[in-house]
């Protein structure tokens, strides 16, 4: 079974807009990429939080589509 390499944080902003962060594994660290910007970060420990972070800073996308 191969291993899941690369994972994606989905937010809306208030006019509807989807926003995405994917989370791709390397090595020891993770890479974050936002789909929307460009914006990109390493993150070693808890990406997915850094992620809703950056959606919520910069976009202002906190409507989580799983709530």
């Amino acid at each position: 079974m191969p291993s899941i390499t690369t994972s994606k944080v989905t937010r809306w902003d208030q006019h509807g807009r989807e926003h995405v962060v994917r989370v791709t594994k390397s090595r020891m660290a993770r890479e974050l990429t936002c789909a929307t910007c460009g914006w990109r970060r390493s993150a070693q420990f808890l990406p997915w939080l850094k992620a809703q972070e950056h959606l919520t800073e910069a976009h202002q996308a906190t409507v989580d589509p799983t709530a």
